[in-house]
């Protein structure tokens, strides 16, 4: 049975990962394990050790920190949405999508999508 905290923080590693545009594969060949590490790790089926969170974040460019950010929220109220959103592929590309758009036109359609979302 997995932990809720190894499981959190491989959702962060899976968010982050993401975020960069970094395969599993890519992620796996830089810190040096198989790519199936990597799908474990995230999964939270297997738990990350300090030495190799180490090497995750430094790939990924975040302090170790990153991954337990929100890990007392998650633990005391749980999330209104129903399922993962960063489990989304599609939800994880459109905000990666989002986050290389410029910043003024970025806040436009952020204004915009919040004008149609009050509207539905």
């Amino acid at each position: 049975m997995k932990h809720p905290v190894d499981a959190h923080v491989g959702k962060r590693i899976r968010h982050r990962r993401w975020m960069v545009g970094m395969t599993q594969q890519q992620l796996a060949d830089r810190v040096g394990i198989k790519f199936q590490q990597i799908q474990k790790y995230e999964t939270g089926m297997n738990r990350v050790s300090a030495s190799r969170l180490w090497d995750i974040a430094e790939t990924l460019g975040v302090n170790i920190g990153f991954f337990f950010e929100g890990i007392d929220e998650a633990r005391e109220a749980p999330s209104p949405v129903t399922g993962d959103i960063l489990a989304d592929k599609e939800a994880l590309e459109l905000v990666r999508s989002y986050y290389a758009i410029p910043e003024a036109q970025r806040r436009r359609l952020f204004d915009l999508a919040r004008v149609l979302s009050d509207a539905a």
